[in-house]
């Protein structure tokens, strides 16, 4: 019979370090043969995990083993596709945030009247509440006051969003003349205050005959009404 020559201490010492390797460092072999179609649905479903695990846990408690196990993929592959908890949900946020910013940015841009387009991006904000994007852009904005990298992240986000509200109300400016005692920056500022600020008071479940939230942020689009139709 052939005698099979032992393994050499090289070899032996790979496979012990093998075994003794953790989930989260021992390769996961799958991935490495994902076709580009097979990676993203396997980053969309972990994405989607993410939004799932967020909403019920929270950003504090959130692990990405949880995740993982939502998702019902390796702990290996949530490491793999996003590197660490921070960037699966500055990822996931990002996500939502862009389609989110577009969609705003095309009704923006319709041939309406000022006041039907903001009255349009407070129906959004209710749509926004039911499908948790809110709560996420919330959760991580009490994140970032802690982590300087997520708070960055959040800051260039909502930058996006001022930069569109400024630019309606450069138009408004344009239109009407001066905003009362206001640039079109500041006012901007002011009305995205006034989401984000409501946005805190509805989450926290107060009830609406204390802060009359949404039918505030809506009696600001009567006043751009009234501005609108002054105007000759």
């Amino acid at each position: 019979m052939r005698k099979v020559a032992p393994l050499s201490t090289n070899v032996k010492g790979y496979f012990v370090r093998l075994l003794l390797v953790t989930s989260v460092d021992r390769p996961d072999m799958t991935y490495l043969d994902e076709t580009p179609r097979a990676s993203g649905l396997t980053r969309a479903t972990i994405l989607e995990a993410a939004r799932i695990q967020l909403l019920s846990d929270g950003f504090a408690r959130l692990t990405t083993r949880a995740v993982a196990q939502t998702a019902g993929v390796p702990l290996s592959q949530v490491h793999y596709h996003f590197g660490s908890k921070q960037k699966l949900i500055m990822e996931l946020l990002g996500a939502e945030n862009a389609r989110r910013l577009a969609r705003q940015t095309e009704m923006y841009a319709a041939d309406q009247p000022l006041w039907r387009r903001y009255e349009q991006a407070c129906d959004f904000l209710d749509d926004d509440l039911a499908s948790g994007f809110v709560r996420v852009l919330q959760e991580m904005v009490a994140a970032g006051w802690s982590d300087p990298v997520i708070g960055e992240g959040v800051r260039d986000l909502l930058q996006g969003w001022l930069d569109l509200i400024t630019e309606v109300a450069l138009e408004a400016e344009h239109r009407f003349g001066p905003l009362g005692p206001f640039p079109a920056d500041e006012f901007a500022t002011l009305i995205g205050l006034a989401f984000m600020g409501g946005e805190s008071m509805l989450l926290l479940g107060f009830d609406r005959r204390k802060w009359p939230v949404r039918s505030a942020l809506r009696r600001i689009g009567v006043l751009i009404r009234s501005f609108e139709e002054a105007t000759p």
